[in-house]
């Protein structure tokens, strides 16, 4: 019989370089000072193997890894039971939101304008809305610079994958390199050393694995299986809607079909995580009414679904990237890592202060984290300072990520509106500086929600 083992094979080389990288980062000195994450460390290992010629391996499986895996790990993470929240809360929820979206907004003007400068003088090949990129890159991580480098591609952006690909391996660095440099001056600053991630504390109670009112653990099937199956069918129901779409679109109105078709399937995880919400209300609203007798989603398993499922996803994306399709673009490359780095930096240190004065730091070092590499990179730079998670920081990450869904979605036309003309493109730019002029008024509108005394301020200020 003839048994495929290709995609086996595959994922048996991501696990083994994911065990080699988290062995160099726990023994060796300087790569797990670095804070650099473990998939990450993996991506370039064998990115490293591929680029030499000692390791084939099917690039289209990996590319296929990068596109599911983000949707995976969004849908497991929307599917979580949220628990309730205070107005102040929800509130800092929000404005987290908005800020996460803003910081998109600002990496994608600094980026358009480095690219149509070039486009217009120096690189003329260029593809002059490539700097739409960044935010892909930087802000949203792997997955989506790979969708949307890859939809680039169709409209003549040559290695336009491998370039969003590129840029967020450099996000990742910009994270680990510039977080580390700060997190060493604040310690200097305040007195106090930073912690090894083996001391970080952790909570082992029951209520910590799971709530009052799930499924038993004794069941007909696993727990972890019940978990898989929620995300799969909501996957699987995100699918079928978008299938259904792209269909009516294509033979209703083929112009419109073909702008958006490629972009409803490139934001897969948006139409996933929609789904998984609605999926998520469904089964408390049964729960709440006694139509089902179990509350059937564990927020830790699934939290350990998106874990891995990121945890891949970062793997493959930066071991299929293609070195030799980045000829030309280097230096486009490096000037947009370069104010990536810097806009999101400046940016968010700015708008910490207003948002999070009683934990600026922590704010701030968590939300440049994310937002040059993915949440797991926030949090890792912030159990540096706050090994507990005391301050509500984590919860800013995980809360503005949901209502980042929501004020992202008008990005989902102007990545399309930035790519089909010259004078389509300019429109974008001006869409998005308005757009952030708005998120950015409700974000620095602070009602003074949790407010601690003026003094209070200035010395967390003064700590910095």
């Amino acid at each position: 019989m003839n048994y495929n083992w290709t995609p086996l094979v595959v994922i048996g080389i991501i696990a083994a370089a994911i065990i080699v990288a988290n062995i160099m980062r726990r023994r060796i000195g300087f790569v797990r000072r670095g804070l650099v994450p473990t998939a990450v460390i993996a991506g370039f290992l064998l990115l490293i193997l591929r680029s030499v010629g000692w390791l084939r391996i099917d690039v289209v499986f990996l590319e296929q890894l990068t596109y599911h895996g983000i949707a995976i790990g969004f849908i497991a993470m929307a599917l979580r039971i949220q628990k309730p929240e205070s107005k102040a809360a929800k509130f800092i929820g929000a404005k987290s939101g908005a800020l996460i979206v803003a910081t998109y907004l600002i990496q994608a003007l600094s980026g358009l304008a480095i690219t149509i400068i070039l486009f217009f003088t120096f690189i003329p090949k260029l593809f002059p809305a490539a700097g739409i990129l960044l935010p892909m890159a930087f802000g949203q991580g792997p997955g989506q610079a790979n969708n949307v480098g890859q939809s680039y591609e169709l409209l003549g952006f040559v290695g336009g994958r491998s370039f969003g690909l590129a840029l967020a391996a450099s996000g990742y660095l910009c994270a680990c390199i510039v977080g580390v440099v700060y997190l060493n001056v604040l310690a200097k600053k305040r007195g106090i050393s930073r912690r090894d991630t083996d001391e970080l504390a952790s909570n082992t109670s029951l209520a910590f694995y799971e709530d009052k009112g799930e499924i038993p653990i004794a069941e007909s099937i696993d727990k972890f299986s019940i978990q898989v199956a929620l995300v799969i069918l909501s996957y699987m129901i995100a699918y079928g809607l978008t299938l259904g779409v792209t269909s009516l679109l294509t033979r209703v109105a083929p112009g419109v079909a073909s702008l958006v078709n490629s972009l409803l399937w490139g934001f897969n995880f948006i139409i996933g995580s929609v789904i998984a919400m609605g999926v998520r209300a469904l089964l408390g609203f049964s729960y709440k009414h006694n139509i089902i007798r179990h509350q059937y989603q564990n927020s830790y398993l699934l939290s350990r679904i998106a874990g891995v499922s990121f945890d891949v996803m970062i793997v493959a994306g930066i071991t299929s990237i293609e070195i030799t399709e980045l000829a030309g673009l280097w230096l486009p490359f490096t000037l947009l890592s370069l104010a990536g780095a810097a806009t999101t930096y400046f940016y968010i240190r700015m708008v910490a202060r207003k948002i999070y004065p009683d934990y600026f730091a922590e704010g701030f070092v968590s939300m440049y984290g994310m937002l040059t590499g993915t949440i797991s990179s926030g949090v890792l730079l912030l159990r540096e300072i706050d090994p507990d998670l005391s301050t509500p920081a984590a919860n800013n990450l995980i809360a503005g990520t949901s209502y980042g869904i929501i004020f992202g979605a008008p990005l989902l036309i102007i990545i399309n509106l930035a790519a089909s003309s010259i004078p389509m493109l300019f429109v974008s730019v001006g869409i998005i500086a308005v757009y952030f002029y708005l998120l950015h008024r409700f974000v620095m509108r602070f009602d003074g929600v949790n407010k601690k005394a003026d003094s209070t301020k200035e010395t967390s200020e003064n700590t910095d």
